[in-house]
This record gives C-alpha cells, structure tokens and sequence, in this order.
C-alpha cells in the first residue's frame, strides 16, 4: 500500500508538506513573536519601577541632606556671631583694663604728690616744734600765732594722711577691678577658644555633608540615564518616539490654560507614559477591550482617518482591559467626552490623542475637573485620574501609591 502524501487546502488550493510547515511555523512564532516583545517591555518596565524607586529614595536622600546642610549653615552663622560678639567683648574688657591701669598710674602719681607734700609738712612741723620759746617770743609778739600755727600744721598733716588713706584705698580698689577684669577676659578668651573650635567642628560636617549631598545628586544624574536608556529601550520596543522639549513646551501651554501645575502635568505624563516614551504595545485585535471603548476607538480612528489595525494602545493587563491611548493614555469613551473641551482650546477639531499638544491638554482639562488648580487637590486628582474615584477598591492602596509617586516627580521637575 502506498503512503499518500498530505496537503492542507490554502484558499482553496492544495499545499505541500514543506509550505505547511513553513506556514505553521509562521503561525506559532509570530504571536510567540510578539508574545515575546510583551515580555521584554514587562521586563523593562519592571527595570524602570525599580529605578524610579531608587530615584525616589535617592531624592528624599538628597533632601534629608539639604536640610541637614541647612541647619549646619544656620549653626555656623549662629557660631560666627557669637564668635563676634565674644571678640568684641574682648576688646571691650581689654579697653577697660587699660583703662583701669592708666588710673592706677594717675593715683600713683597722685599718692607721689601727697605724700611728698606730707613730708614737707612733717618737716615744718618738727622745725617748729624745735624751736625755742624764747627765739620764737622775739621773732614772734603773739605767743598764741606760734601756738596756732602748729595747730594748723598738725590738722593738715591729719587731711593729708586720710587723703593719702583715700588715695590708697581707691588704688586697692582699681587694682582688684583690674584682676577682676582680667578673670573676666579670661573667661571670654576660653569662650572665644571653645566656639571657634565649635566652628571648625561644624565646617568639617558642612564641607562632608556638602559633598554627601553631591554624591546623592550625582547618584540621581546616573540613575536617571539609565531611566532614559530603559525608557529609550521601551520606547524602542513599542515604536514610540516623542520629544521631551515637545512635551515640556506642551505642559506649559495645558497649564496657562487650565491652571494646573506644569510640573504637576509633567509628574502625571511621566508616571502614565514615561513622558510618551511609551504609549503601548498592542494593537485593537490583539488585546481585551471593552466593548465600549472598541466603538469609540473606531469612531476615532474614522475620524482622525486612521488604519484602526495599525495604531497602538495599551496591552490589557492580566486582570483587566487595555485600550489606553496616546501619551496621556485616555480611554476611548473618556476621550469623546472631553473631545469638544480638547478641541476648543488646541483648536485641533477632531483633536487626535497621539497628539502631544492634544494629549497632554486633554490630561490637564482631566485633572482640572478632578481638583488639580489647587496644590492641595493635586493627590486627589491624581487618584481620580487612575483610579476613576473613590469607588475604586484600590482607592486607599494602588490610587495612593500612584498619587503619591506622581507627587514625587512633579516635586522633581519643580526643583528642576
């Protein structure tokens, strides 16, 4: 019996066994093809959560040794004006010790005085008391103006003795000021020792945490690169190529606009589409859609006058739907409904959601409903953004922490 050779029917007509293995191998390595790139850009957007983290963590790094370095700057101007105040002290106490030596001198000089005048005193006094009464009587008539004048001889030299008792005292008493003064300098002159080694102490901790501080920066340069890389690598992957100074100068215009943060607007574009870098992967017949969003996906691709096959969105995750267009990543039945808004204010009609300008104005009339004009409402719009409101099951865990890291990078982009 002879072995009968197999063909598959291809449009109606007969195939050998060589083609239909090619054909079959088409058919499984083309989805395990793109089966294959959805795992890449799982992989790198792992990478990039990871390194967003980091980033993160690096940032509060940085901030926390600012704020560190703040303090220490404060201290040291603290420590510079007590430095100041002690030296003028100093020199004022130097001053007054001086002071206090120039009128030890002037009693000095006083007491010489005194004391040479009481000596001259002592001296007429004991002449006169020598005398004789009778040399006295003939040079004298009046007995009683001889006995007068050592009278008044001995009161004055009793002035005289308190004065230089005075004299004395005073001078006792402006040197103990003077030692007393100088204790006091010396005290200030420790002081003064203490706090400039305070200072040093505190320069070495400034120039450290200072260079702490640039390594972290440093540490943040390099660990955005390689976000760029992993980002440029998806991007590459899913064949979305937007330009940064597009998307800045887009924020600027969504946010003159609407009155929502630019760096808020560019926070939520990093966190929704790493800032259009990656847009999705999938394409309308080969991820879940909501029956929805497939009508009003085709409304919008007639309207725009684009292949519905051709344009990318979102891949539905494991749990859930995908659909998600352009950089802002709207949902095709939200972005009908904020179309007329989109249109009156890029005057794109119909605005297109792969639009840079379109997409982003689009997010920011978004967040504007949901509360974002005001910073205090910028973590609940976010949520709502994500999340759709507080209804979500995730409200308090997934919507928070999505709020929470769109907050981190607007915070970056505002310090940039």
């Amino acid at each position: 019996m002879c072995l009968k050779r197999k063909f598959l029917l291809i449009e109606g007509k007969p195939m050998a066994i060589e083609k239909q293995i090619l054909v079959v191998l088409l058919l499984v390595l083309v989805p395990f093809g793109f089966v294959l790139a959805q795992s890449d850009a799982t992989d790198i957007r792992s990478d990039i959560n990871s390194v967003q983290k980091k980033i993160e963590q690096a940032n509060k790094k940085k901030a926390a040794l600012e704020q560190n370095l703040s303090q220490i700057n404060q201290s040291i101007s603290t420590t510079l004006v007590a430095i100041n105040q002690t030296q003028k002290t100093i020199s004022l106490t130097t001053d007054t010790i001086k002071r206090k030596e120039l009128e030890v001198q002037l009693l000095d000089q006083q007491l010489d005085l005194k004391t040479d005048i009481l000596g001259e005193l002592m001296r007429d006094i004991y002449f006169t008391q020598q005398s004789p009464v009778t040399g006295v009587l003939l040079s004298n008539e009046n007995l009683s103006a001889v006995s007068g004048e050592g009278d008044n001889l001995t009161t004055l030299q009793e002035k005289m003795q308190r004065m230089i008792a005075d004299i004395q005292n005073l001078q006792n008493q402006r040197v103990t000021e003077k030692s007393q003064l100088e204790d006091i300098k010396d005290e200030h002159l420790a002081v003064l020792s203490d706090t400039i080694d305070q200072k040093q102490s505190l320069v070495v901790d400034q120039q450290q945490t200072a260079q702490d501080v640039q390594v972290q920066a440093a540490t943040i340069a390099d660990l955005q690169k390689k976000l760029a890389k992993l980002q440029s690598d998806l991007s590459s992957l899913l064949g979305m190529v937007v330009s940064t100074d597009d998307v800045k100068q887009a924020a600027k215009i969504a946010s003159k606009a609407t009155g929502v943060r630019a760096a808020f607007i560019l926070g939520e574009l990093t966190q929704e589409s790493g800032l259009g870098r990656f847009t999705g992967g999938c394409l309308y017949k080969n991820t879940r859609v909501k029956p929805a969003d497939k009508t009003a996906f085709k409304q919008i691709m007639d309207e725009l006058g684009y292949d519905v096959n051709k344009k990318k969105i979102s891949c539905s995750p494991g749990y859930g739907y995908g659909g998600a267009m352009g950089i802002a990543q709207f949902m095709p039945t939200t972005w009908l409904g904020y179309k007329s808004k989109i249109a009156s204010m890029t005057g794109h009609n119909p605005p297109d959601p792969w639009s840079v300008t379109d997409g982003v104005v689009g997010m920011a009339i978004k967040l504007a409903k949901a509360g974002a004009t005001s910073k205090s409402g910028e973590k609940n719009a976010a949520k709502i953004y994500y999340c759709g409101g507080p209804g979500s099951p995730y409200w308090n865990t997934k919507c928070e922490a999505y709020a929470k890291n769109v907050l981190s990078l607007a915070a970056g982009y505002e310090n940039n």
